[in-house]
């Protein structure tokens, strides 16, 4: 049985691959392209190859129609998220107060980008590289986040969300966080939802990294005046 198993095998290798090798054979021999009968994928009865290889086009034109679809999406996503981007950018232009800047911003990204929560901390660059009580030791739970200097996406610790979010840590499925750093600013950029999935971990960061930069710098130009 094995052997007479191993034969077939065999044999069919050899027709496909003759077949391969030859791919103009149905089209010397049309009269066998009717005959030849094939199960149906769904098990109702058999279908011929022409029908077998109509089907199998329309599903893949299926298949181009649906990535088609999602590339759209996503261009009509990024222009919207560029245009958002736009006007946060014109209206941190006219603030010039540090308090302003905040509740602009905080706003802003609540409305525009239909977050749950968004939170913006600061801490000091002495506070990230010496932990000596409590409230200095807080900035140290994004110490290798700030050391990499690149936004992530997913769910964070405990005491993470507790410190960003506050009451509302356990409602939160998931943060965008983004480093904020430039002209002695130092801190994090939180914004979470609800949703689990919406800030996945596989998800395209480059957007919100020009988001980091456009803060830090705003923050940066302001922080200076504040302290003079």
């Amino acid at each position: 049985m094995s052997d007479k198993t191993d034969y077939d095998e065999q044999f069919e290798a050899e027709i496909a691959d003759y077949l391969y090798r030859h791919s103009d054979f149905f089209t010397r021999h049309p009269e066998l392209l009717q005959t030849l009968r094939i199960p149906h994928s769904a098990g109702q009865g058999t279908i011929s190859l022409v029908e077998r290889q109509t089907q199998m086009l329309r599903d893949k034109a299926n298949e181009y129609r649906k990535q088609l679809e999602h590339l759209i999406a996503v261009a009509r996503e990024n222009d919207d998220l560029n245009r958002r981007l736009h006007e946060l950018t014109l209206t941190l232009i006219e603030t010039d107060d540090l308090d302003r800047l905040m509740d602009v911003l905080l706003d802003d990204l609540r409305e525009q980008f239909h977050a749950d929560a968004v939170e913006l901390k600061l801490f000091s660059t002495e506070n990230l590289e010496q932990a000596v009580n409590e409230r200095q030791a807080v900035p140290l739970m994004f110490d290798d986040f700030m050391k990499q200097g690149k936004p992530k996406c997913g769910a964070l610790k405990k005491d993470q969300l507790q410190y960003l979010f506050g009451s509302m840590a356990a409602e939160t499925g998931s943060v965008a966080l983004i480093p904020l750093t430039h002209n002695g600013v130092e801190g994090v950029l939180a914004i979470g939802s609800h949703d689990p999935q919406r800030f996945h971990p596989g998800k395209d960061t480059e957007f919100l990294q020009r988001l980091g930069d456009l803060v830090s710098h705003a923050l940066g130009r302001i922080r200076p005046l504040e302290q003079e």
